[in-house]
C-alpha cells in the first residue's frame, strides 16, 4: 500500500509576483500618512505658539526627538534586511527565472538600504547641528527654513527659495 503525500504545491517566485500584481491596487495609508505629517508618524507635528521665538529650546528638542526616532526606524529596517538576506540567500531555485527575480529583489532592497545609509549620515549631521544651535536656518542665505518645511523634511539645509534655485541650476546642467 502506497502512502499518499499531501498535495502541497510550491509556488515559484514568479507566480507569487504575478499574484501580487493581480490584486487590486490599494492606497498605502502609511505612505500617505508619512507624506502628510513627516518621516516619523509617532511624533505629532510641533504646534507653534503665538509670538514664540523661532528655534527655541522646545522646537529644537522636538526636532531632535523626531530625528532620533527616524534614525531608530531606519536602523531597525536595516537589521531586518540583513536577516531577510541571510534567510533567503540559503534558498536555491532550480528555475533561472526564479533565481533572477530573487536577485533583482535583493538588488532593489540593497539599493534602498544604501539610500537609507546616506540618509542616516544626513540625520547625524542634523542632530549635530541641533546640538550646536545651528539648525533651522538656510546654509546659503541664512533665513529661517520654516517649521512646516522642517516638519516634512527635518534634514533640510536650504530654504525653499534657495532649494528651488539649486534645482533649476541642476536641471539646466543636465539639459
Amino acid at each position: 500500500m502506497t502512502q499518499d503525500k499531501p498535495n502541497i504545491s510550491k509556488k515559484t517566485v514568479a507566480e507569487k509576483i504575478d499574484e501580487r500584481r493581480a490584486k487590486p491596487m490599494t492606497l498605502d495609508k502609511e505612505q500617505i500618512r508619512h507624506d502628510l505629517i513627516g518621516p516619523v508618524s509617532d511624533i505629532a507635528p510641533y504646534q507653534a505658539k503665538m509670538g514664540e521665538e523661532y528655534m527655541n529650546t522646545a522646537q529644537l528638542a522636538h526636532f531632535k526627538k523626531m530625528l532620533e526616532a527616524w534614525r531608530e526606524q531606519l536602523l531597525e529596517g536595516m537589521n531586518k534586511t540583513v536577516g531577510h538576506l541571510k534567510d533567503e540567500a540559503g534558498s536555491s531555485y532550480a528555475d533561472p527565472n526564479d533565481r533572477a527575480t530573487l536577485e533583482e529583489e535583493f538588488s532593489l532592497e540593497l539599493r534602498t538600504r544604501d539610500r537609507e545609509r546616506k540618509l542616516l549620515k544626513k540625520i547625524e549631521k542634523t542632530i549635530r547641528n541641533i546640538d550646536d544651535d545651528d539648525f533651522g536656518y538656510c546654509e546659503a542665505c541664512g533665513v529661517e527654513i520654516g517649521l512646516p518645511r522642517l516638519e516634512v523634511r527635518p534634514t533640510a539645509t536650504l530654504c525653499i527659495d534657495c532649494k528651488t534655485i539649486e534645482e533649476l541650476r541642476e536641471k539646466q546642467v543636465t539639459l
